[in-house]
């Protein structure tokens, strides 16, 4: 089977309001994972907010004075979506009570850019929230595929988008789904799914192929970032369930693409069959729905 190559595909821009000695470091270490617009006060990012997607926002915390904190303020209540970051840099160092304002407005990430590892940090928590507004995209998406399915069977695949604390395991997701591990994995079976597994399985990979979109974030990135003990460790799951390396996975999936093989795969083929199958709703001992018959 031929797959096209896919293009990286940008996020949208991150708004600032930086001193100029910064803007330069920002842009280098967001190199295609984000796209920066730097503005010169809180009250052009707010412009930006109202007319165009932002996906966050990075104040430096010398550039937040008294007379910007109410505007700073807005930011945060009129765009709760948008995360702020407030930078300590090497270009001036706040007073604590400068800190405790900022705090006060309901900014609630500041990292300290001062060293290369905050830099790091920095591209990383922005990595991570751009994750959860795709997972949210995702999960709309889903919703209109779900909408003829039972409603527990709707419950078990948004759960493999949407916790907050995404599940690694079928023991993990059965148990914040309420079911016990065994009693998901057969009613699976005994409707003639695929197993557990592979749905948690193909979710995750979704989540990768988003990530692995930005050409910022290596393999190994992604890798840990997905909680996968070593790139190897990674590298092996996505060959057990898609017989591709890391690389070509890389080149040939992107979240799109992965999420239609979600829905081909295991959503699909499967209409019929999930119709009638209840993985989490309890049943008194002996009564089981009839199932239609599995096509082999």
């Amino acid at each position: 089977m031929h797959t096209a190559r896919v293009s990286p595909r940008h996020i949208a821009p991150v708004a600032t309001v930086l001193d100029p000695a910064d803007r330069a470091e920002v842009d280098r270490v967001g190199a295609g994972l984000y796209r920066t617009v730097h503005r010169d006060t809180v009250e052009d990012v707010l412009h930006d907010l109202r007319v165009r997607r932002v996906s966050a926002v990075l104040l430096s915390a010398t550039r937040c004075c008294a007379t910007e904190l109410p505007r700073a303020m807005r930011v945060v209540h009129e765009f709760p979506r948008i995360p702020a970051f407030v930078l300590l840099t090497r270009s001036g160092t706040p007073t604590a009570d400068d800190l405790l304002a900022l705090g006060n407005c309901g900014i609630q990430h500041l990292v300290d850019v001062r060293t290369p590892d905050g830099w790091n940090r920095l591209r990383e928590a922005l990595a991570a929230d751009v994750a959860h507004e795709r997972d949210a995209e995702v999960a709309a998406e889903l919703a209109l595929d779900l909408q003829e399915t039972p409603v527990d069977f709707s419950r078990f695949v948004q759960a493999l988008f949407t916790d907050n604390e995404r599940p690694r395991t079928v023991r993990t997701l059965a148990a914040g789904l309420g079911v016990l591990p065994s009693t998901l994995m057969s009613r699976f079976f005994r409707a003639g799914l695929p197993a557990p597994k592979r749905y948690l399985a193909y979710a995750g990979l979704v989540r990768a192929a988003r990530m692995l979109e930005n050409p910022g974030l290596s393999i190994a990135d992604v890798a840990y970032r997905l909680n996968h003990s070593s790139p190897q460790s990674f590298g092996r799951h996505i060959f057990t369930f898609m017989k591709l390396s890391a690389g070509e996975f890389r080149r040939t999936h992107d979240g799109v693409r992965m999420m239609q093989r979600f829905r081909e795969e295991l959503i699909a083929p499967y209409r019929e069959r999930i119709a009638w199958v209840s993985p989490l709703i309890m049943r008194p001992r002996g009564m089981r729905p009839k199932l239609p018959a599995a096509h082999h």
